[in-house]
């Protein structure tokens, strides 16, 4: 049986600004069905490699696939579909898979929009894409379609979900098969190295209401550390990985393991031979604080803080469950370690105006991130905080929710305006770090890597890449009444899946009304309870110390 997946062809001009980034998700499907048995497995990378439709269809036809597996992020939706349906007609005997995030919650607006797509993987993918994969061989499909837990698909007018999989229990025992990625074609710009992105948990134990990590993992899971420092090392041994980045969302949630992991990286030797960046919480590192030179002796020399907002309003909205003071704090103390130290603003909510961000760039200039970066919020339709704010929400053509472009349109600025504030922030920052910061200060490694990222930033600057500003006509404040970001305002949602959101919304309301009620029920209870309690020898009642009134908390 013959297996190919496909990366979709999509840019923003936000992340991939710094370089070419692995697809690390063939990889573990790749691992998986390789146990599984399966041998006959190809991979073309579109966006890496900048393929055509054309160039894709041809790939397609001349490999000619039993089954052909593509992913998607929501803003890379549309991408994917286009795939499946060069698919369809070029090799019309293969089965076409689609998975990822956005298709595991919106499958019922993707199967409305793309009916072409035989079936979609909801949730992790290894062992939801082996069992499928096995019916496909063994000639069950599409008999045992309904048997097989973690899938949804079309049955005629109908659209189906079956039960959803359990969560991988066991991590160690996917083995990614990194061999089927062209290494020389993953570069770190700053550094100028090939890149890795491993996973070393799964999962996140917060909630933030923008964010939907949480909501597809569903539970925490971390590896053991031993196995992802294999893991590295065969990257680095094998594949001449330089750089890695923890896919992670906040790897140093479980401190235990994080610490091991450090150590078994430096037990190795494999700092003197690869850095590694991640992303994490203020909080972690604020807690972290006498471990910091340990991490940079591990060989962590990035850290992307997710700082949100400069607002402690926006911090709450989002719940985030952190401080502004603490912010600044987290930052100097990355710095005083030597580590380099990345902030991450979002803005562009309702709330925004030139007022607020200005104030982020002040917080900016003033905390002294080595980088930052200032991101649209982005009302992924699966989340929260979507949910809160859908009324406002007036664009709904995926392809442009990629942080770079703003979905929400303030109610005191127009988008044009946003997207200059922005770009000034931009401006200024990296200006004055380029002119007094970046060149004289630190060792000749530290002056090497923000070079480096500056590099990128002007790359990208230069070929009008960056913040899609060519795509968007934004040439400066001159032309920031002019710009257009060629929303396709003919996308709406389905009506199964606005369906789908009303009805959760009701259960979730629901929910909340038994919770509210349970809750008055016991504290009518308790206050009963109170009031009829006697004390043995008849004594009143008394708070502690003898008093009528019980302390406050704190």
């Amino acid at each position: 049986m013959r297996i190919l997946f496909v990366h979709p062809n999509y840019r923003s001009g936000g992340a991939e600004i710094a370089g070419n980034w692995p697809p690390a998700w063939v990889a573990y499907l790749t691992g998986s069905l390789r146990d599984a048995g399966f041998d006959d497995i190809h991979f073309v990378d579109a966006m890496t490699n900048d393929l055509s439709d054309e160039e894709v269809a041809a790939r397609i036809e001349a490999i000619r696939p039993d089954a052909i597996g593509v992913t998607a992020i929501t803003p890379s939706i549309y991408k994917a579909e286009e795939i499946l349906k060069i698919a369809e007609e070029k090799a019309p005997q293969a089965v076409r898979i689609l998975g990822g995030i956005h298709a595991t919650f919106m499958y019922k607006q993707v199967l409305s929009e793309a009916p072409w797509i035989d079936v979609i993987v909801r949730g992790e993918g290894e062992e939801i894409v082996t069992e499928l994969m096995l019916a496909i061989e063994d000639g069950r499909w599409p008999d045992d379609r309904y048997r097989i837990k973690g899938l949804a698909f079309r049955d005629g007018e109908q659209i189906v979900a079956t039960e959803a999989a359990p969560t991988v229990k066991n991590l160690e025992g996917i083995k990614p098969d990194w061999s089927i990625l062209e290494w020389e074609k993953y570069i770190y710009i700053p550094l100028n190295t090939r890149v890795a992105i491993p996973n070393m948990a799964r999962g996140c134990p917060f909630t933030c209401s923008f964010c939907s990590q949480w909501k597809f993992w569903r539970d925490y899971r971390v590896r053991e550390p031993k196995a992802v420092v294999d893991e590295i090392e065969d990257l680095v041994e094998n594949h001449g990985v330089g750089f890695f980045i923890l896919a992670d969302e906040e790897p140093t949630i479980n401190r235990k393991k994080f610490v091991e992991f450090c150590q078994e990286l430096i037990d190795r030797d494999l700092p003197r031979r690869i850095q590694w960046g991640i992303n994490t919480r203020v909080t972690d590192i604020y807690r972290d604080r006498e471990l910091l030179p340990f991490y940079r002796e591990a060989g962590l020399v990035h850290v992307s803080l997710g700082t949100e907002a400069a607002a402690q309003m926006k911090l709450d909205q989002f719940n985030k469950e952190t401080k502004v003071e603490e912010n600044k704090q987290a930052i100097k103390l990355l710095r005083d370690a030597d580590i380099f130290v990345e902030a991450q603003f979002i803005v562009g909510l309702d709330n925004e105006t030139e007022e607020t961000l200005e104030e982020t760039y002040r917080m900016a200039w003033d905390w002294q991130p080595d980088l930052a970066n200032w991101a649209m919020y982005t009302p992924w339709p699966f989340t929260p905080l979507f949910q809160e704010l859908k009324d406002k929400v007036e664009i709904y053509d995926f392809s442009k929710y990629n942080f770079v472009t703003p979905i929400m349109k303030p109610a005191a600025m127009e988008r044009g305006e946003l997207l200059n504030g922005v770009m000034k922030n931009y401006r200024r920052f990296y200006m004055q770090k380029a002119l007094f910061h970046y060149p004289w200060r630190g060792t000749g490694y530290r002056r090497r890597y923000l070079l480096g990222c500056l590099k990128a930033f002007m790359k990208a600057g230069f070929a009008r890449t960056f913040y899609d500003l060519g795509k968007a006509g934004y040439w400066g404040p001159q032309s920031k009444d002019k710009v257009d970001f060629h929303f396709d305002e003919t996308r709406q949602i389905a009506e199964a899946q606005m369906e789908d959101w009303e009805a959760a919304a009701d259960r979730a309301a629901r929910a909340k009304e038994r919770r509210e009620a349970v809750r008055a029920q016991m504290k009518d209870r308790a206050e009963v309870r109170r009031e009829s309690f006697k004390m043995p020898n008849g004594a009143e009642v008394k708070a502690c110390g003898g008093g009528a009134e019980q302390m406050e908390e704190a």
